[in-house]
């Protein structure tokens, strides 16, 4: 067992007080603090308190770090990635592929010879990256296409010429068209179709129009933050989310989304694909994009935690992890999992003991355990842990 030093990603659409009042900084900070990551991807490992890196940690030892069954399914490699995300402004319209199509797509870029930190590099690896995002604050998300019918509606109220085409397509082919047909326009097209849509929008917004109103009030504020941006225009086509702190939710390959606002624990496979499709100045790979959505349309269920062993579990259908709230008393609980397990402290005072010693975790600390480790912990603190899904055979 190891506490865990971690690497922070400052990020323009960043907090400057979420992480840094997590961690006891200056707050506000100079700068955004968009990002806290724990875990052991390659792009920025947790280093442990002996000054190895998690990932050469993992390298040396795997079977009594990542433990056997981890290791028959995934690999020497730890499976999943944890983050505190806060985000003041939006992140970029994006998806992530299947792990076939990260495959066949890193293949191509490994041939071709495109460096890994090329900015038009699409995929960094061969996984798949399927997240789950836990609320800590308020958290506002567009996520997933909403149902079609909802969405002719929410553009024909804006009764806008310009609009007429997408309409069109979408009555006639549904979001596999037009979708695609948004991200084709002209640099020209597009400029005139969002200014258009994100002026009307406010009409609505400013007259207290309560139909789609937090859609219309998103529509013109992007607009501000990305004049010609057509993912201005998409995000109509989006569920628009609020999740209330304790609330999570899973984010599949091909999902459509961008985190608006708000903070919280992220956990995912442990993946740097990220295909964009809007709200961004970063390199969008249309083609590729379009090959990995999900144009399947309806609503996005808000997870609710399930009570099981060491806390609230929230169910995901993925075995790379799993994510669990802990609320520890003053009497120590057992943590033990069959896999890896971090473990950030939030709240409280964390007192960890497995068979190699005791491990204090204040609020903002993290620490990193290998696999099958007996483990107690004792409060009161609040503990999130992040874990596989697989189960001891």
């Amino acid at each position: 067992m190891w506490q865990l030093t971690n690497t922070i990603r400052h990020y323009p659409w960043g907090s400057r007080t979420v992480i840094p009042e997590l961690l006891g900084e200056a707050s506000p900070a100079t700068e955004p603090f968009a990002e806290l990551w724990m875990g052991a991807h390659p792009d920025a490992p947790s280093r442990l308190s002996d000054g190895r890196g998690l990932d050469a940690a993992i390298a040396a030892e795997p079977d009594r770090l990542l433990g056997p069954v981890v290791r028959q399914r995934f690999g020497d490699r730890l499976p999943f990635l944890m983050k505190v995300l806060a985000a003041e402004s939006p992140l970029s319209l994006q998806a992530h592929p299947t792990t076939a199509q990260a495959e066949v797509g890193f293949a191509a870029e490994e041939a071709a010879g495109i460096p890994k930190d090329d900015p038009t590099r699409t995929f960094k690896d061969p996984h798949h990256k399927p997240e789950i995002l836990l609320a800590m604050t308020p958290v506002e998300a567009l996520c997933g296409f909403r149902p079609v019918e909802e969405s002719l509606h929410c553009l024909a109220k804006l009764q806008l010429p310009e609009l007429k085409p997408t309409i069109a397509a979408l009555a006639r082919g549904g979001l596999q068209v037009a979708v695609p047909q948004l991200l084709a326009l002209s640099a020209r097209r597009r400029q005139s179709l969002v200014t258009a849509v994100a002026a009307k929008a406010a009409t609505f917004v400013a007259a207290h129009d309560p139909e789609f109103i937090n859609t219309y009030r998103w529509a013109a504020s992007l607009a501000q933050t990305y004049p010609g941006d057509i993912g201005v225009v998409i995000s109509l086509l989006c569920n628009h989310l609020k999740l209330a702190p304790g609330e999570a939710v899973f984010l599949p390959a091909g999902n459509l989304h961008a985190y608006l606002c708000g903070a919280g624990i992220e956990v995912m496979a442990s993946s740097d694909n990220v295909l964009r499709g809007g709200l961004t100045a970063k390199h969008v790979d249309l083609a590729a994009l379009v090959e990995v959505l999900d144009f399947g349309d309806g609503r996005v269920p808000v997870l609710h935690p399930v009570l099981g062993p060491g806390g609230l579990r929230y169910p995901v259908p993925v075995e790379d992890f799993e994510l669990t709230r802990c609320e520890l008393g003053d009497y120590a609980g057992s943590l033990r999992t069959a896999g890896p397990q971090v473990l950030l402290c939030t709240e409280g005072t964390a007192v960890l003991t497995t068979d190699d010693g005791e491990l204090v975790l204040r609020r903002g600390q993290s620490a990193f355990v290998p696999a099958g480790a007996p483990l107690e912990a004792q409060g009161p603190a609040i503990l999130y842990r992040a874990t596989t899904g697989l189960r001891a055979v």
